[in-house]
This record gives structure tokens, sequence and C-alpha cells, in this order.
């Protein structure tokens, strides 16, 4: 065996394999007038300094490197001991040095998997616990019980927005429901405030459309872009529909109240104040639930449908999905009195830095103002830091017909704010029980598309229900509502992807690539026709088809190409230009992937879609 490595002067020649270890020595320069050889020990077993004789060097076998240049020459002479003797304590110390050398890595090792397990006993130990602490066995509970109720054909934890329609729905049909409100009085939010025309169209198709009425709800039209000193106008395209059909925004704790008051009207829906603690479970299904009276009474209540639809901030939804809960930003809210929009009857959204900030009617005297802060982390209200952020930063972007008004609004010192949660629905489908609402299913609220989820999932789950009789068949009613988390993928789908995706096109970023892709988008709505009302009947709820959206946003994003390309392209702008389309891509994909790709785009070819309910 030879290995040779050369420069431009200098030849390595290495002849014999290394067998058994050498000792390495280093070799002094060797000299025509002198056959010395210094050899230096490097070995661990540091042998002394060594001088050889002629004889001695040509007696003695050895593998040799040697180095010329030149009149120079360096020889590294490695030589292989075969006395056993003298090679023991070489051997002795590479045994030792291997062994202990092991038993370090054996240990290290060791407490690494030790670490990690006794951390995932803890993440199973705490999920364990906040599963039995809402999942409860009712087994031998024993009906007679006098905590124990019957006849009730479905239990709704929660009366929101969700809640209440559907306790209303599903009264009218008939069915004997019970709901349990952590809190009866008037809720008071920051969001939830802005009802989209498909969203409208849903509440008069659920025969709730009168719960907008006698609360100060204001018609709403569209909506207004600002972008450095630029605005458009984007109106809902409502020329097919009835002259009533339109957006509503209002005070979201009085929406609620009427429709509550509405439930409340039908004889066979009993809404109760109470905090549920746990769902109870029998043998896998869910048999009911376990609350807290107003009074401090713990009670059971029973039915063979459980829906869960308790907010945002829900206990119960760990036991039912898969939460994978995201807070991209919080909301800044303050309500401005006695002013005027620039377009009225229409919301505005500045194209903020570094976020965006809206604007819109709650009713004929207050404007609410919503101040979008990136991350978790919010300046203090309590110092003042919140005001001077929102005097410096942020007043300067507002519309000059707002400034006055809105540092009033902060100078008055009401400032509220609520995280902005984004949740994709992840169902764990478990007999006896379905998840509803801000519970089940989150986006950004910069689109304000929530409530028209929520009342298009009461929409399906009412014509689910309908062919069914007998609801005390809890596995065949569970098999059959499994198709629910389906037939909701498409309009649910697109509203939660469209939501995410603007948020993100809407913020401002350093990266060049971004900050085109949001130019783009603000020109290619201020094109009018198709350019805009394709995107703003996705955005209202009116068209809700995931094509549509996926469609229209990749125009967006070769339109703001062309952008860069015309009238002459560079290399430059080619490759900003090519990062634009990465970005898009980037935006919108890991959020389709979240909803599911196959739910979202082709519901048909999924196998409970087709399932037919069950024979009496």
């Amino acid at each position: 065996m030879q290995l040779f490595a050369t420069t431009t002067s200098t030849t390595l020649v290495y002849k014999n394999p290394l067998s058994p270890p050498p000792i390495i020595a280093l070799i002094t320069p060797y000299n025509k007038s002198t056959t010395t050889y210094r050899s230096i020990s490097a070995s661990i077993s540091r042998l002394p300094l060594t001088r050889l004789s002629k004889q001695q060097q040509r007696r003695r076998p050895r593998s040799s490197i040697f180095l010329a240049s030149g009149s120079h020459c360096l020889n590294l002479d490695i030589t292989s001991n075969n006395n056993n003797n003298n090679m023991s304590p070489f051997l002795d110390h590479y045994i030792v040095a291997t062994f202990f050398a092991s038993l370090f890595g054996f240990l290290l090792l060791f407490v690494l998997r030790r670490n990690n397990n006794k951390k995932k006993l803890k993440k199973d130990a705490t999920d364990n616990k906040i599963q039995s602490n809402i999942v409860q066995s009712s087994i031998n509970t024993g009906d007679s019980s006098p905590e124990t109720e019957s006849g009730i054909d479905i239990i709704i934890v929660g009366a929101g927005v969700a809640g209440a329609a559907l306790a209303h729905t599903l009264g009218k049909e008939g069915r004997q429901v019970h709901v349990i409100e952590r809190d009866l009085t008037e809720p008071d939010r920051i969001v939830g405030e802005l009802l989209q025309p498909g969203g409208y169209l849903k509440l008069v198709e659920l025969g709730l459309e009168d719960c907008v009425e006698g609360i100060d709800a204001q018609r709403v039209l569209g909506y207004a872009l600002f972008k450095d000193g630029k605005n458009t106008r984007l109106s809902y395209p409502l020329e097919k529909f009835h002259s009533d059909v339109a957006g509503r925004s209002f005070h979201n704790g009085r929406f609620i109240q009427r429709m509550r008051e509405k439930a409340a009207t039908l004889p066979n829906v009993r809404i109760e104040q109470g905090t549920v603690t746990s769902l109870l479970e029998e043998n896998g299904t869910i048999k009911g639930v376990q609350y807290k009276t107003k009074d401090g009474q713990e009670r059971r209540t029973y039915a063979p449908l459980t829906i869960v639809c308790d907010g945002c901030f829900s206990n119960l939804r760990r036991s039912l999905c898969k939460p994978k809960v995201d807070v991209p930003s919080c909301f800044v809210g303050l309500v401005l009195e006695n002013c005027q929009l620039p377009f009225e009857n229409h919301g505005h959204v500045i194209l903020g830095d570094p976020s965006p900030i809206l604007f819109y009617p709650i009713s004929s005297t207050e404007i609410r103002c919503l101040v979008d802060v990136p991350g978790q982390k919010l300046p203090s209200i309590a110092s003042g830091e919140m005001a001077n952020h929102l005097k410096t930063i942020v007043a300067p972007q507002v519309p000059p017909e707002l400034h006055d008004a809105f540092i009033a609004a902060v100078d008055k010192g009401n400032i509220r704010t609520m995280p902005n949660r984004s949740m994709p629905a992840d169902p764990q489908p478990t007999p006896g029980a379905l998840l509803m609402g801000d519970a089940f299913n989150m986006r950004h609220p910069l689109t304000g598309g929530g409530m028209t989820v929520a009342l298009s999932d009461i929409v399906v789950l009412r014509d689910l229900l309908k062919p069914l009789s007998d609801f005390h068949d809890a596995a065949s009613l569970s098999k059959y509502l499994e198709s629910f988390y389906t037939l909701r993928k498409p309009v649910a789908s697109t509203i939660n992807t469209l939501a995410g995706a603007l948020y993100k096109v809407f913020s401002s970023s350093p990266d060049q690539a971004r900050k085109e892709m949001r130019q783009a988008c603000f020109d290619y709505l201020s094109l009018g026709g198709v350019f805009s009302n394709g995107p703003v009947s996705l955005l209202s709820g009116l068209n809700p088809r995931p094509l549509s959206l996926v469609l229209h946003f990749f125009a967006v994003a070769i339109y703001g190409v062309g952008r860069l390309l015309l009238p002459f392209p560079s290399p430059k702008r080619m490759w900003i230009g090519a990062r634009l389309i990465s970005s898009a891509s980037g935006i919108i994909f890991p959020i389709i992937k979240a909803e599911g790709v196959r739910q979202m785009f082709f519901p048909a070819t999924v196998p409970a879609i087709y399932r037919p309910p069950p024979v009496d």
C-alpha cells in the first residue's frame, strides 16, 4: 500500500500500513554530512530521545515517511516495536484510556436518557392529570341520585355566539336542550364585533336575523385600505342579494344577550349558569357533564350528545381535539367617540408599521379601533408605556380624520388588550361529544370571519341532525356526526387560510420580497373589478371556495413579480421576484397543510361524507 501527496516542491511517500499501532517519532532534518537521526517519541509511553547507528537502522525494519524539498529533507521514522515487553505499556495505556472513555460515554448516555425519560414521564403525568380532571368515569354513578337529570337530548357547554345560536336552532327542531354557561351577564369583549355578509346570510338561514336589531348595529358595506398616504375602497359584491344583506358591526355583548334571550323563549331550551368542571365518560363514550351551579352545588347531567363550545379559553377541548394554539399577536382596543370614518359604513384597514390597524363602527356614536401588536409581550398599560407607544408610533399612521379622536381615546385611558389566537381544527372524534366554535377552531381576527365560521358550522350540524329521530343510540349518532368535521371544512378552511395569509401579507417586514408582496396586494385590490370582487367575496364569506382563494393569492404574487420586471428587468429584480414567489408559497402552504389538503380541496373523497344516517 502506498499513499502519495504532492505539492509544487514536496513529495510525501508513505510505505507500509501501520500495524501494530506505531510509535510516532519526529525526526530532525537530514544532513548529508551526518547520518544521525534524532527521534522524539510522541507516544503515550513518552519514550526518551534515541540515537541510532547506520547498522542498527539497516537491521531494523521500519515504516517511514520521507519528505524532500530542494537540498533539504525530512525523514519521519515510524517504527513498530515487536518486543512484547516494550509494547505492553503502550497497549495498556490504550486499553485503560479506551475503557475510561467508554465508561464516561456510557454514563453520559445513561444520564441523558434518564433526564429525557423524566421529562417524558412528567409530561405524560401532566397530560393524564389534565385529562383526568376534565374526563371522569360515570360508571356506578346511579341514576337515582337527586343530582342526576334525564330526558335531555343535547347538552351545550357555553352560551356565546355559537352556543346560543346552536341552542335556539336545535330547540326549534324539537330537541330538549340544556345549556350551561359560566357567566350569563353581558360579555364585554373587544373582538367578535363584526359579522360579515356571509355570516349574516347564515343568521337569516337560522332565523336569528332579528338579533342584530335593537342593539344599534351598523351596516357594513365593504372595506377601505390605507397605505403610505394612499387609499382604496373595496365594496362587498352584494348586487345579487336582497337589499338587507350586508355586514353588521355591533357591541359583542349586546348581540350575544339578544341570542340568549331568543333561545330562552323556547320551552324546550333551558339555560343555566354554572361552570362545567369535567366530562363524564363511560366505556370511551361521553355521557354528560359534571358542573358547579351558581350557588356552588355539584351536579351532573346526562344526554346522548354533549356539544362543547365554551370559547377560546376552553378547559374541555384537550379531551376532544389536539389543540395547537398559536398567539402571533395581540389586539389593543380603544373606542373612539363622536367622529366620522373617512368612508362611511366601511371597515378601515391601515397597513401600518409593524402590523395592521383596524377601525369600524360598533354603534351610531362609537368606532372601535384595534391596534395589532406582534408577539405576546405588550408595553405596560399601568406604567404609561402603552399610551406612549400609541401616541408616538401608532397615531402618526392614523388617517387625519381620526387622529384627534384617537389621541382623546388614548388619554381617556380605557385601553383593553386581547391575545389573537390561531388554532387549526384537529378533532379527536369521541363518541357522545362534539366540539364547535372557538373551542374547536380559531383564526386571526383580522378578517372578522370567526362568527361566520361558527354560524356556518351550526347550519351543517342542523342539517346532519334533521333525519335523526332517536338521539339515544350514542354509537350510531357519533359515527354519523364524524362527517360534521369533514362537511364544515371547505367554508371554515377558506376563511381560516385567508385570515392567516392576509395577516402575514399585511404585516410589514424588513425582507424586500415581503415588502413587494405587501405593495402588490394593495395595488392588486386597487385594480377593481374581478381583482377586488374575488378576494372581497372570499373575505366576506359570500364565496368561500378554497381553489378561488389559492388562485387569487398567487395572482397577487405573479402581479408583484410583473411590477418588478417591467419595464426593464434586472438580475436584482429577478432575484427579488423569485423570492417573492417563494415567500408567498411559504405563507399559504403551511396554513393549507394545517387545515388539511384533502378535506379542504377534495372533501368528497373523505369516506365520512357519504356515511348515511343510522337506520332506526
